[in-house]
């Protein structure tokens, strides 16, 4: 396809997208606010087509499906995913209905089953709740901070914080190196906010005890090793409680808040599920191909600690 049969294509879609627009608004009568929530989830599938390099008259059902399958993986909640797929199904009954399309790819998309339970998600104010909940007067706080700030900010799982190096810094490039799981490493952007508490940590750290082996080791208990999974689980819940948050939750419980706060940011299904570093049969691929100066601007520009940073400073 030629430059000028690709700008073709996207205003031609372009086009479809404000006549669904309008059909949304004067036929079905709908509200702004509901409008725009249709359109905010249409425009996450258009990315993700356009990442695919597939256009909206030639998807199939299995595009769609790898889609879906990709809501997944991030830890959408149910009940979100289950909007996503209405507001696509809806899209695509009105391009049959305008003659855009002779069939509807989206007819057999399943919504997720309802029984299905994915970990609480907390909302940015309850992340922060935590985090305040921090007891700074004790000699551990700076750490504690720094840890759960990192855990938040990059969506890392917990053994990969526990594992995280000094070596494995590269502020000055704005990424920080994640061992995942297999050994398989990835280049995660770490936000300024984090990079902030991970140095005023690092001010304190060089005057504690480091045990023999442990020099490396970016986050270490009070003994000098490094620090352990239980260790962040019971601080995470023991923080919750002083927080007066009831919800049942863990480490990861940060790591699901961090991809559905990104997403519902308006953020890149793809930058998110190389962010986390997942492997599925229908991501698997596409991490070799991402672009990593897109992937820092998309998670720089959509999560909530970096939006608060700028309006800070």
């Amino acid at each position: 396809m030629t430059v000028d049969e690709k700008i073709k294509k996207k205003e031609k879609e372009a086009a479809v997208v404000r006549k669904y627009r309008q059909y949304l608004k004067l036929e079905k009568g709908l509200s702004e606010n509901t409008l725009d929530a249709y359109l905010t989830d249409l425009n996450k599938l258009l990315a993700f087509l356009h990442l695919e390099n597939l256009g909206m008259l030639d998807v199939m059902l299995t595009d769609l499906e790898q889609f879906a399958a990709g809501l997944h993986d991030i830890g959408i909640h149910p009940v979100s995913q289950a909007r996503v797929i209405s507001g696509i199904k809806s899209f695509f009954h009105f391009l049959v209905m305008h003659d855009y399309r002779d069939d509807n790819p989206a007819e057999l998309l399943e919504a997720p089953k309802k029984g299905f339970k994915l970990p609480e998600v907390l909302t940015v104010e309850e992340i922060d709740a935590i985090i305040g909940a921090v007891d700074m007067s004790k000699s551990e706080g700076q750490r504690n901070r720094a840890m759960l700030e990192t855990l938040y900010s990059c969506g890392l799982r917990v053994s990969e914080l526990c594992g995280m190096k000094l070596s494995d810094l590269y502020f000055e490039e704005g990424f920080i190196k994640v061992e995942g799981k297999g050994s398989k490493q990835r280049l995660v952007p770490v936000s300024p906010h984090a990079v902030k508490e991970i140095n005023y940590w690092l001010t304190e750290r060089i005057q504690g005890r480091i045990k023999p082996g442990y020099e490396d080791y970016l986050f270490l208990a009070r003994w000098g090793n490094g620090i352990s999974r239980i260790m962040v689980f019971h601080l995470i819940k023991e923080l919750a409680e002083r927080a007066g948050i009831t919800k049942n939750i863990s480490p990861h419980t940060f790591r699901h808040s961090f991809a559905t706060h990104l997403l519902e940011g308006g953020a890149n299904l793809r930058a998110i599920q190389a962010m986390l570093g997942h492997e599925s049969i229908a991501t698997t691929e596409i991490y070799t191909h991402i672009d990593r100066n897109m992937l820092r601007s998309e998670i720089i520009e959509h999560h909530p600690r970096n939006i608060k940073y700028r309006k800070e400073h």
